[in-house]
């Protein structure tokens, strides 16, 4: 495949409640053909120690539109147990209150797409990076 017939993208997670990457998140990949196609698995990844995904799967030639699935209820798990005297009250009795971010995007054939995750336990934000 070459870039000028596909796109690219490429991702990392900011834990902005900690101030630093957040490690071991799962991220699933999904592209489909056209606004009415159904989506395709392409695979996934996870996080490594700074927040990046850097093995994500190539995108099939034709996709227009991406999904990107974010399993973040584990990481917010895992960091409550790990420091669970230093956390914060939690106004939900221990629930995690996104256990799953999913990021739907459209793309162009030889563009790359960087789509950051900021992510904090009551909130989240992205944006197409560079």
């Amino acid at each position: 495949m070459s870039t000028s017939t596909t796109a690219s993208v490429s991702t990392h997670i900011l834990d902005t409640s900690v101030g630093r990457p957040a490690e071991g998140v799962a991220v699933r990949l999904a592209a489909r053909s056209g606004r009415d196609a159904e989506w395709q698995a392409l695979g996934g990844s996870a996080t490594d120690v700074d927040g990046r995904c850097k093995d994500l799967p190539a995108l099939p030639e034709g996709t227009t539109h991406v999904r990107l699935d974010f399993a973040v209820e584990p990481y917010f798990e895992k960091k409550q147990a790990d420091a669970q005297q230093d956390a914060p009250a939690n106004r939900d009795s221990g629930a995690v209150f996104f256990p799953e971010v999913a990021i739907t995007f459209a793309v162009t054939a030889g563009e790359h797409y960087h789509v950051p995750l900021l992510l904090n336990p009551f909130g989240y934000s992205v944006y197409r990076g560079s």
